[in-house]
Protein backbone atom coordinates (compact mmCIF):
# COMPACT_ATOMS: atom_id res chain seq x y z
CA UNK A 1 0.00 0.00 0.00
CA UNK A 2 1.45 3.39 -1.00
CA UNK A 3 2.34 6.07 1.54
CA UNK A 4 -0.19 8.43 -0.08
CA UNK A 5 -2.99 5.94 0.41
CA UNK A 6 -1.92 5.26 3.99
CA UNK A 7 -1.96 9.00 4.67
CA UNK A 8 -5.49 9.31 3.24
CA UNK A 9 -6.72 6.41 5.36
CA UNK A 10 -5.17 8.03 8.44
CA UNK A 11 -6.88 11.33 7.67
CA UNK A 12 -10.22 9.60 7.22
CA UNK A 13 -9.79 7.80 10.53
CA UNK A 14 -9.00 11.05 12.33
CA UNK A 15 -12.06 12.66 10.76
CA UNK A 16 -14.20 9.69 11.77
CA UNK A 17 -13.16 9.75 15.43
CA UNK A 18 -13.18 13.58 15.57
CA UNK A 19 -16.83 13.60 16.67
CA UNK A 20 -16.43 12.92 20.38
CA UNK A 21 -19.15 13.51 22.96
CA UNK A 22 -18.21 17.14 23.52
CA UNK A 23 -18.27 18.02 19.83
CA UNK A 24 -21.46 16.04 19.29
CA UNK A 25 -23.21 17.94 22.08
CA UNK A 26 -22.05 21.31 20.73
CA UNK A 27 -23.10 20.44 17.19
CA UNK A 28 -26.52 19.23 18.31
CA UNK A 29 -26.94 22.43 20.33
CA UNK A 30 -26.46 24.71 17.34
CA UNK A 31 -28.48 22.51 14.99
CA UNK A 32 -31.32 22.79 17.53
CA UNK A 33 -30.98 26.57 17.76
CA UNK A 34 -30.97 26.91 13.98
CA UNK A 35 -34.06 24.72 13.79
CA UNK A 36 -35.80 26.85 16.43
CA UNK A 37 -34.99 30.07 14.59
CA UNK A 38 -36.14 29.05 11.10
CA UNK A 39 -39.74 30.22 11.04
CA UNK A 40 -42.25 31.90 8.72
CA UNK A 41 -42.12 35.72 8.50
CA UNK A 42 -45.28 36.50 10.47
CA UNK A 43 -44.37 40.01 11.64
CA UNK A 44 -46.41 42.44 9.54
CA UNK A 45 -43.65 45.08 9.64
CA UNK A 46 -41.63 42.74 7.42
CA UNK A 47 -43.77 43.73 4.45
CA UNK A 48 -43.18 47.48 4.49
CA UNK A 49 -39.46 46.82 4.95
CA UNK A 50 -39.55 44.64 1.83
CA UNK A 51 -41.43 47.27 -0.15
CA UNK A 52 -39.02 50.01 0.95
CA UNK A 53 -36.09 47.84 -0.08
CA UNK A 54 -37.66 47.19 -3.45
CA UNK A 55 -38.26 50.91 -4.08
CA UNK A 56 -34.65 51.67 -3.14
CA UNK A 57 -33.36 49.03 -5.55
CA UNK A 58 -35.67 50.04 -8.40
CA UNK A 59 -34.99 53.79 -8.11
CA UNK A 60 -31.30 53.47 -7.37
CA UNK A 61 -31.45 55.83 -4.39
CA UNK A 62 -32.27 55.48 -0.72
CA UNK A 63 -35.89 56.18 0.15
CA UNK A 64 -36.00 59.19 2.51
CA UNK A 65 -39.51 60.57 2.03
CA UNK A 66 -42.77 58.81 2.71
CA UNK A 67 -44.46 57.29 -0.32
CA UNK A 68 -46.62 54.69 1.39
CA UNK A 69 -49.16 56.64 3.46
CA UNK A 70 -51.67 59.34 2.55
CA UNK A 71 -51.43 60.88 6.01
CA UNK A 72 -47.69 61.62 5.80
CA UNK A 73 -47.12 61.44 2.05
CA UNK A 74 -44.07 63.42 0.97
CA UNK A 75 -42.87 64.04 4.52
CA UNK A 76 -39.20 63.42 5.42
CA UNK A 77 -38.70 59.89 6.71
CA UNK A 78 -35.66 58.79 8.73
CA UNK A 79 -35.23 55.46 6.99
CA UNK A 80 -32.56 54.12 9.33
CA UNK A 81 -32.88 50.52 8.13
CA UNK A 82 -32.31 51.12 4.41
CA UNK A 83 -29.42 48.64 4.08
CA UNK A 84 -31.31 45.89 5.93
CA UNK A 85 -34.31 46.49 3.68
CA UNK A 86 -32.20 46.05 0.56
CA UNK A 87 -30.74 42.80 1.92
CA UNK A 88 -34.16 41.43 2.90
CA UNK A 89 -35.70 42.40 -0.42
CA UNK A 90 -32.90 40.70 -2.36
CA UNK A 91 -33.33 37.56 -0.27
CA UNK A 92 -37.07 37.51 -0.79
CA UNK A 93 -36.91 38.25 -4.52
CA UNK A 94 -34.30 35.56 -5.12
CA UNK A 95 -35.31 32.88 -2.59
CA UNK A 96 -38.87 33.78 -1.53
CA UNK A 97 -39.93 32.68 1.96
CA UNK A 98 -37.05 30.21 2.18
CA UNK A 99 -34.58 33.08 1.95
CA UNK A 100 -36.14 34.95 4.87
CA UNK A 101 -36.52 31.81 6.98
CA UNK A 102 -32.94 30.65 6.50
CA UNK A 103 -31.69 34.21 7.12
CA UNK A 104 -33.47 34.26 10.49
CA UNK A 105 -32.01 30.87 11.39
CA UNK A 106 -28.49 31.85 10.37
CA UNK A 107 -28.43 35.18 12.23
CA UNK A 108 -29.87 33.76 15.44
CA UNK A 109 -27.41 30.86 15.37
CA UNK A 110 -24.35 33.02 14.67
CA UNK A 111 -25.42 35.46 17.39
CA UNK A 112 -25.64 32.74 20.01
CA UNK A 113 -22.35 31.27 18.80
CA UNK A 114 -20.68 34.57 19.79
CA UNK A 115 -22.35 34.25 23.20
CA UNK A 116 -21.20 30.62 23.53
CA UNK A 117 -17.59 31.70 22.99
CA UNK A 118 -17.87 33.95 26.05
CA UNK A 119 -19.19 31.23 28.35
CA UNK A 120 -17.39 29.09 30.93
CA UNK A 121 -18.07 25.60 32.27
CA UNK A 122 -18.64 22.14 30.90
CA UNK A 123 -20.35 21.58 27.60
CA UNK A 124 -23.61 20.32 29.11
CA UNK A 125 -23.95 23.30 31.44
CA UNK A 126 -23.20 25.73 28.62
CA UNK A 127 -25.65 23.96 26.33
CA UNK A 128 -28.43 24.13 28.94
CA UNK A 129 -27.85 27.83 29.60
CA UNK A 130 -27.67 28.66 25.90
CA UNK A 131 -30.97 26.91 25.21
CA UNK A 132 -32.51 29.07 27.95
CA UNK A 133 -30.96 32.15 26.31
CA UNK A 134 -32.40 31.07 22.95
CA UNK A 135 -35.87 30.67 24.44
CA UNK A 136 -35.55 34.11 26.07
CA UNK A 137 -34.38 35.91 22.94
CA UNK A 138 -36.73 34.12 20.53
CA UNK A 139 -39.37 36.80 21.12
CA UNK A 140 -37.59 39.06 18.61
CA UNK A 141 -36.63 36.44 16.03
CA UNK A 142 -38.47 37.79 13.02
CA UNK A 143 -37.66 38.91 9.49
CA UNK A 144 -36.96 42.49 10.52
CA UNK A 145 -33.82 44.66 10.65
CA UNK A 146 -33.72 44.42 14.45
CA UNK A 147 -32.24 40.94 14.03
CA UNK A 148 -29.06 42.62 12.76
CA UNK A 149 -28.96 44.60 16.02
CA UNK A 150 -29.31 41.31 17.90
CA UNK A 151 -26.22 39.98 16.10
CA UNK A 152 -24.13 43.14 16.39
CA UNK A 153 -24.86 43.47 20.11
CA UNK A 154 -23.35 40.01 20.57
CA UNK A 155 -20.34 41.02 18.45
CA UNK A 156 -19.70 44.07 20.66
CA UNK A 157 -19.91 41.99 23.85
CA UNK A 158 -17.53 39.45 22.30
CA UNK A 159 -14.95 42.12 21.41
CA UNK A 160 -15.09 43.40 24.98
CA UNK A 161 -14.80 39.84 26.29
CA UNK A 162 -11.62 39.35 24.24
CA UNK A 163 -10.23 42.61 25.59
CA UNK A 164 -11.01 41.93 29.26
CA UNK A 165 -10.82 38.17 29.70
CA UNK A 166 -8.38 37.16 26.94
CA UNK A 167 -6.15 40.21 26.67
CA UNK A 168 -6.80 40.47 22.92
CA UNK A 169 -7.32 44.02 21.63
CA UNK A 170 -9.77 44.17 18.72
CA UNK A 171 -11.27 47.50 19.73
CA UNK A 172 -10.27 48.98 16.36
CA UNK A 173 -13.18 47.01 14.91
CA UNK A 174 -15.74 49.03 16.88
CA UNK A 175 -15.86 52.24 14.73
CA UNK A 176 -16.42 50.44 11.39
CA UNK A 177 -18.86 48.11 13.13
CA UNK A 178 -20.98 51.05 14.26
CA UNK A 179 -20.84 52.63 10.80
CA UNK A 180 -22.29 49.42 9.40
CA UNK A 181 -24.79 49.19 12.27
CA UNK A 182 -26.21 52.71 11.87
CA UNK A 183 -27.05 51.88 8.25
CA UNK A 184 -28.66 48.58 9.16
CA UNK A 185 -30.84 49.54 12.13
CA UNK A 186 -31.27 52.19 14.82
CA UNK A 187 -30.56 49.55 17.47
CA UNK A 188 -26.94 50.76 17.46
CA UNK A 189 -27.96 52.35 20.77
CA UNK A 190 -27.71 48.86 22.31
CA UNK A 191 -24.03 48.81 21.45
CA UNK A 192 -23.45 52.10 23.26
CA UNK A 193 -25.40 50.76 26.24
CA UNK A 194 -23.00 47.80 26.37
CA UNK A 195 -19.95 50.04 26.13
CA UNK A 196 -21.24 52.45 28.78
CA UNK A 197 -22.04 49.62 31.19
CA UNK A 198 -18.63 48.08 30.55
CA UNK A 199 -16.76 51.30 31.37
CA UNK A 200 -18.91 51.92 34.46
CA UNK A 201 -18.31 48.35 35.62
CA UNK A 202 -14.54 48.59 35.21
CA UNK A 203 -14.46 51.87 37.13
CA UNK A 204 -16.46 50.11 39.85
CA UNK A 205 -13.91 47.29 39.90
CA UNK A 206 -11.09 49.77 40.52
CA UNK A 207 -13.02 51.45 43.33
CA UNK A 208 -13.80 48.11 45.01
CA UNK A 209 -10.35 46.61 44.54
CA UNK A 210 -8.96 47.83 47.91
CA UNK A 211 -11.99 46.39 49.73
CA UNK A 212 -12.49 43.11 47.85
CA UNK A 213 -9.89 41.89 45.36
CA UNK A 214 -11.42 40.86 42.06
CA UNK A 215 -11.58 37.23 40.95
CA UNK A 216 -11.87 38.29 37.31
CA UNK A 217 -9.43 40.37 35.24
CA UNK A 218 -9.77 44.12 35.72
CA UNK A 219 -9.10 46.41 32.79
CA UNK A 220 -6.44 48.96 33.72
CA UNK A 221 -7.02 52.67 33.36
CA UNK A 222 -5.21 52.78 30.05
CA UNK A 223 -7.47 50.04 28.72
CA UNK A 224 -10.53 51.94 29.93
CA UNK A 225 -9.21 54.94 28.04
CA UNK A 226 -8.94 52.84 24.88
CA UNK A 227 -12.59 51.80 25.23
CA UNK A 228 -13.74 55.36 25.88
CA UNK A 229 -11.80 56.56 22.86
CA UNK A 230 -13.22 53.83 20.61
CA UNK A 231 -16.71 54.67 21.88
CA UNK A 232 -16.35 58.38 21.17
CA UNK A 233 -14.93 57.74 17.71
CA UNK A 234 -17.79 55.32 16.98
CA UNK A 235 -20.31 57.96 18.07
CA UNK A 236 -18.74 60.58 15.82
CA UNK A 237 -18.74 58.22 12.83
CA UNK A 238 -22.48 57.59 13.17
CA UNK A 239 -22.91 60.51 10.77
CA UNK A 240 -21.81 58.20 7.92
CA UNK A 241 -25.36 57.37 6.89
CA UNK A 242 -28.04 58.98 4.69
CA UNK A 243 -29.58 60.74 7.70
CA UNK A 244 -26.22 62.15 8.91
CA UNK A 245 -26.38 63.91 12.30
CA UNK A 246 -30.03 63.03 12.91
CA UNK A 247 -28.94 59.54 13.93
CA UNK A 248 -27.14 60.95 16.97
CA UNK A 249 -30.48 61.64 18.64
CA UNK A 250 -32.90 59.52 16.62
CA UNK A 251 -33.18 56.77 19.21
CA UNK A 252 -34.11 59.28 21.93
CA UNK A 253 -36.76 60.82 19.68
CA UNK A 254 -38.31 57.40 19.12
CA UNK A 255 -38.58 56.41 22.78
CA UNK A 256 -40.29 59.74 23.55
CA UNK A 257 -43.33 58.74 21.52
CA UNK A 258 -45.85 58.05 24.30
CA UNK A 259 -48.05 55.84 22.15
CA UNK A 260 -45.24 53.30 21.87
CA UNK A 261 -45.57 52.41 25.55
CA UNK A 262 -49.35 52.71 25.53
CA UNK A 263 -50.15 50.77 22.39
CA UNK A 264 -47.23 48.90 20.77
CA UNK A 265 -46.67 45.54 22.45
CA UNK A 266 -42.91 45.31 21.93
CA UNK A 267 -42.43 48.71 23.59
CA UNK A 268 -44.54 47.81 26.62
CA UNK A 269 -43.36 45.98 29.73
CA UNK A 270 -43.40 42.19 29.26
CA UNK A 271 -46.65 40.39 30.02
CA UNK A 272 -45.41 37.44 32.05
CA UNK A 273 -48.74 35.68 31.75
CA UNK A 274 -47.55 34.78 28.24
CA UNK A 275 -45.46 31.61 28.35
CA UNK A 276 -43.15 32.85 25.58
CA UNK A 277 -41.97 35.69 27.85
CA UNK A 278 -41.44 33.63 30.98
CA UNK A 279 -37.92 32.41 30.02
CA UNK A 280 -36.81 36.00 30.65
CA UNK A 281 -37.83 35.65 34.29
CA UNK A 282 -36.20 32.22 34.51
CA UNK A 283 -32.92 33.54 33.15
CA UNK A 284 -33.01 36.63 35.37
CA UNK A 285 -33.73 34.62 38.53
CA UNK A 286 -31.14 31.99 37.65
CA UNK A 287 -28.48 34.66 37.11
CA UNK A 288 -29.30 36.46 40.36
CA UNK A 289 -29.32 33.19 42.31
CA UNK A 290 -26.02 32.01 40.85
CA UNK A 291 -24.37 35.37 41.53
CA UNK A 292 -25.62 35.25 45.12
CA UNK A 293 -24.57 31.66 45.85
CA UNK A 294 -21.25 31.79 44.05
CA UNK A 295 -18.03 32.24 46.00
CA UNK A 296 -16.75 34.23 43.04
CA UNK A 297 -16.85 37.98 43.67
CA UNK A 298 -19.36 39.70 41.42
CA UNK A 299 -17.47 41.50 38.70
CA UNK A 300 -18.42 45.16 38.32
CA UNK A 301 -18.87 44.86 34.56
CA UNK A 302 -21.09 41.79 34.94
CA UNK A 303 -23.20 43.62 37.52
CA UNK A 304 -23.55 46.73 35.35
CA UNK A 305 -24.49 44.75 32.24
CA UNK A 306 -26.97 42.42 33.94
CA UNK A 307 -28.52 45.18 36.03
CA UNK A 308 -28.77 47.68 33.18
CA UNK A 309 -30.22 45.31 30.63
CA UNK A 310 -32.57 43.67 33.15
CA UNK A 311 -33.96 47.14 33.84
CA UNK A 312 -34.33 47.79 30.12
CA UNK A 313 -35.98 44.39 29.60
CA UNK A 314 -38.52 45.05 32.34
CA UNK A 315 -39.40 48.37 30.70
CA UNK A 316 -39.84 47.09 27.13
CA UNK A 317 -40.28 43.62 25.67
CA UNK A 318 -37.95 44.39 22.76
CA UNK A 319 -35.06 44.62 25.26
CA UNK A 320 -35.54 41.08 26.58
CA UNK A 321 -33.34 39.57 23.86
CA UNK A 322 -30.30 41.83 24.50
CA UNK A 323 -30.58 40.94 28.18
CA UNK A 324 -30.17 37.28 27.25
CA UNK A 325 -26.96 38.10 25.38
CA UNK A 326 -25.26 39.78 28.35
CA UNK A 327 -26.66 37.60 31.15
CA UNK A 328 -25.81 34.20 29.67
CA UNK A 329 -21.99 34.41 30.03
CA UNK A 330 -22.38 35.79 33.55
CA UNK A 331 -24.63 32.90 34.57
CA UNK A 332 -22.16 30.38 33.16
CA UNK A 333 -19.26 31.92 35.08
CA UNK A 334 -21.04 31.78 38.42
CA UNK A 335 -22.46 28.30 37.89
CA UNK A 336 -18.91 27.19 37.17
CA UNK A 337 -17.75 28.78 40.39
CA UNK A 338 -20.28 26.87 42.49
CA UNK A 339 -19.25 23.58 40.96
CA UNK A 340 -21.97 22.86 38.40
CA UNK A 341 -19.37 22.26 35.72
CA UNK A 342 -18.18 19.20 37.68
CA UNK A 343 -21.23 17.33 36.40
CA UNK A 344 -19.77 17.38 32.91
CA UNK A 345 -16.20 16.68 34.01
CA UNK A 346 -16.70 13.46 35.87
CA UNK A 347 -15.76 11.87 32.56
CA UNK A 348 -13.25 13.32 30.14
CA UNK A 349 -15.46 14.47 27.31
CA UNK A 350 -12.43 15.55 25.34
CA UNK A 351 -10.98 12.07 25.05
CA UNK A 352 -10.59 10.68 21.55
CA UNK A 353 -13.62 8.61 20.61
CA UNK A 354 -13.16 4.98 19.68
CA UNK A 355 -14.26 4.01 16.17
CA UNK A 356 -17.32 2.25 17.58
CA UNK A 357 -18.33 5.23 19.71
CA UNK A 358 -17.69 7.57 16.81
CA UNK A 359 -20.02 5.46 14.65
CA UNK A 360 -22.78 5.92 17.23
CA UNK A 361 -22.10 9.68 17.40
CA UNK A 362 -22.19 10.12 13.61
CA UNK A 363 -25.36 8.06 13.34
CA UNK A 364 -27.05 10.10 16.06
CA UNK A 365 -25.97 13.37 14.45
CA UNK A 366 -27.19 12.27 11.02
CA UNK A 367 -30.55 11.29 12.49
CA UNK A 368 -30.98 14.63 14.28
CA UNK A 369 -29.95 16.63 11.22
CA UNK A 370 -32.51 14.70 9.17
CA UNK A 371 -35.21 15.46 11.74
CA UNK A 372 -34.20 19.13 11.76
CA UNK A 373 -34.42 19.24 7.96
CA UNK A 374 -37.94 17.82 8.10
CA UNK A 375 -38.94 20.39 10.73
CA UNK A 376 -37.61 23.45 8.87
CA UNK A 377 -38.94 22.36 5.50
CA UNK A 378 -42.49 23.41 6.25
CA UNK A 379 -41.92 27.08 7.23
CA UNK A 380 -39.80 27.52 4.10
CA UNK A 381 -42.57 26.51 1.71
CA UNK A 382 -44.55 29.20 -0.11
CA UNK A 383 -47.84 27.31 0.25
CA UNK A 384 -47.44 27.04 4.02
CA UNK A 385 -46.68 30.75 4.38
CA UNK A 386 -49.58 31.80 2.20
CA UNK A 387 -51.97 29.59 4.17
CA UNK A 388 -50.64 31.08 7.41
CA UNK A 389 -51.22 34.60 6.08
CA UNK A 390 -54.88 33.82 5.46
CA UNK A 391 -55.23 33.08 9.17
CA UNK A 392 -53.78 36.39 10.41
CA UNK A 393 -53.83 38.90 7.55
CA UNK A 394 -56.71 40.37 5.48
CA UNK A 395 -55.85 38.34 2.38
CA UNK A 396 -59.49 37.96 1.30
CA UNK A 397 -60.17 41.65 1.81
CA UNK A 398 -57.12 42.57 -0.28
CA UNK A 399 -58.37 40.32 -3.07
CA UNK A 400 -61.74 42.12 -2.95
CA UNK A 401 -60.00 45.51 -3.08
CA UNK A 402 -57.90 44.49 -6.08
CA UNK A 403 -61.01 43.30 -7.90
CA UNK A 404 -63.41 46.15 -7.08
CA UNK A 405 -60.96 49.08 -6.80
CA UNK A 406 -62.77 51.28 -4.22
CA UNK A 407 -62.14 54.99 -4.70
CA UNK A 408 -60.59 57.39 -2.24
CA UNK A 409 -58.32 57.09 0.76
CA UNK A 410 -58.40 54.22 3.24
CA UNK A 411 -58.43 53.85 6.99
CA UNK A 412 -56.73 50.62 8.01
CA UNK A 413 -55.78 48.65 11.09
CA UNK A 414 -52.28 49.49 12.37
CA UNK A 415 -51.11 45.87 12.39
CA UNK A 416 -52.12 45.40 8.75
CA UNK A 417 -50.45 48.54 7.40
CA UNK A 418 -47.20 46.83 6.39
CA UNK A 419 -48.98 44.04 4.55
CA UNK A 420 -51.24 46.52 2.74
CA UNK A 421 -48.18 48.51 1.63
CA UNK A 422 -46.72 45.33 0.16
CA UNK A 423 -49.91 44.24 -1.58
CA UNK A 424 -51.67 47.47 -2.62
CA UNK A 425 -49.03 50.18 -3.10
CA UNK A 426 -48.76 52.24 -5.30
CA UNK A 427 -52.49 51.99 -6.14
CA UNK A 428 -53.42 52.73 -2.54
CA UNK A 429 -51.69 54.40 0.38
CA UNK A 430 -52.28 53.43 4.00
CA UNK A 431 -53.53 55.57 6.86
CA UNK A 432 -50.95 54.13 9.28
CA UNK A 433 -48.39 51.33 9.59
CA UNK A 434 -45.53 50.28 11.85
CA UNK A 435 -43.36 53.36 11.20
CA UNK A 436 -44.37 55.04 14.46
CA UNK A 437 -41.50 57.53 14.25
CA UNK A 438 -42.94 58.88 10.99
CA UNK A 439 -46.48 59.34 12.30
CA UNK A 440 -45.76 60.71 15.77
CA UNK A 441 -47.96 61.02 18.83
CA UNK A 442 -50.71 63.23 17.42
CA UNK A 443 -51.61 61.15 14.39
CA UNK A 444 -51.30 57.86 16.27
CA UNK A 445 -53.68 59.15 18.94
CA UNK A 446 -56.12 60.14 16.20
CA UNK A 447 -55.82 56.62 14.85
CA UNK A 448 -56.58 55.18 18.30
CA UNK A 449 -59.59 57.47 18.60
CA UNK A 450 -61.05 56.09 15.39
CA UNK A 451 -60.13 52.49 16.20
CA UNK A 452 -61.98 52.71 19.49
CA UNK A 453 -64.89 54.58 17.83
CA UNK A 454 -64.65 57.36 20.40
CA UNK A 455 -66.83 60.47 20.04
CA UNK A 456 -65.67 62.52 17.06
CA UNK A 457 -64.08 59.60 15.21
CA UNK A 458 -66.05 60.46 12.08
CA UNK A 459 -64.54 63.94 12.12
CA UNK A 460 -61.08 62.39 11.96
CA UNK A 461 -62.07 60.26 8.98
CA UNK A 462 -63.46 63.33 7.20
CA UNK A 463 -60.36 65.36 7.98
CA UNK A 464 -58.22 62.81 6.16
CA UNK A 465 -60.72 62.33 3.29
CA UNK A 466 -61.22 58.66 4.16
CA UNK A 467 -63.74 56.98 1.83
CA UNK A 468 -63.35 53.37 2.90
CA UNK A 469 -62.34 51.49 6.02
CA UNK A 470 -60.58 48.13 6.42
CA UNK A 471 -60.67 46.86 9.99
CA UNK A 472 -61.14 43.61 11.95
CA UNK A 473 -64.70 42.39 11.55
CA UNK A 474 -65.24 41.97 15.29
CA UNK A 475 -63.81 45.26 16.52
CA UNK A 476 -65.42 48.26 18.22
CA UNK A 477 -65.25 50.37 15.08
CA UNK A 478 -66.96 47.61 13.11
CA UNK A 479 -69.88 47.58 15.50
CA UNK A 480 -70.19 51.35 15.34
CA UNK A 481 -70.06 51.58 11.55
CA UNK A 482 -72.78 48.95 11.30
CA UNK A 483 -75.18 51.49 12.83
CA UNK A 484 -74.23 54.49 10.71
CA UNK A 485 -76.19 55.17 7.54
CA UNK A 486 -73.25 57.04 6.09
CA UNK A 487 -71.28 53.80 5.82
CA UNK A 488 -72.11 50.65 3.90
CA UNK A 489 -70.47 47.28 4.49
CA UNK A 490 -69.27 45.79 1.19
CA UNK A 491 -67.11 42.91 2.37
CA UNK A 492 -66.82 40.70 5.45
CA UNK A 493 -65.09 37.48 6.39
CA UNK A 494 -64.09 35.98 9.74
CA UNK A 495 -61.07 38.27 9.96
CA UNK A 496 -61.75 41.57 8.20
CA UNK A 497 -64.52 43.82 6.97
CA UNK A 498 -64.65 46.73 4.52
CA UNK A 499 -66.99 49.72 4.68
CA UNK A 500 -67.42 52.32 1.97
CA UNK A 501 -68.74 55.83 2.51
CA UNK A 502 -72.02 56.35 0.66
CA UNK A 503 -71.76 58.82 -2.18
CA UNK A 504 -73.99 61.85 -1.93
CA UNK A 505 -73.93 61.86 1.88
CA UNK A 506 -72.81 64.98 3.67
CA UNK A 507 -69.15 64.71 4.42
Amino acid sequence: MSKHRLRNLSNLRHLWIWLDTRRLTTTILFVAIFTMAVRPPVDTDTWWHLQAGRVTLERGRILQTDLFSHTRYGSPWVNHSWLSQVILCELFDRCSYAGLGLWMGALATVTLAFVYLQMEGGVFIRAFILVLAAATSAVIWSARPQLFSFLLTAVVTYLLYLFKWRGVNRLWLLPPLFVLWVNLHAGYALGFMVLTAFVAGEVMNHLLEPLAPADDPVVDWRGIGWIVGATLLSAILLVINPNTTRMWTYYLQTVRIDVLQDFIQEWRSPDFHLIRLQPFIWLLLATMTAMGLSSRRIDGTDLALVGGFAYAGLLATRNVAPFALVATPVLSRHLTAIGSDLWSRKRDLRQVATPARAAINWTLLALLVALAAVKIRQPLRRSFNEALQRESLPVGAVEWIEEHQPEGEMFNHYNWGGYLIWQLWPDYRVFVDGRTDLYGNDLLRQYLKVQAAQPGFNDVLKAYDVDWVLMPSGGTLSAQLDHQAEWSEVYRDDLAAIWVRQRGRDR
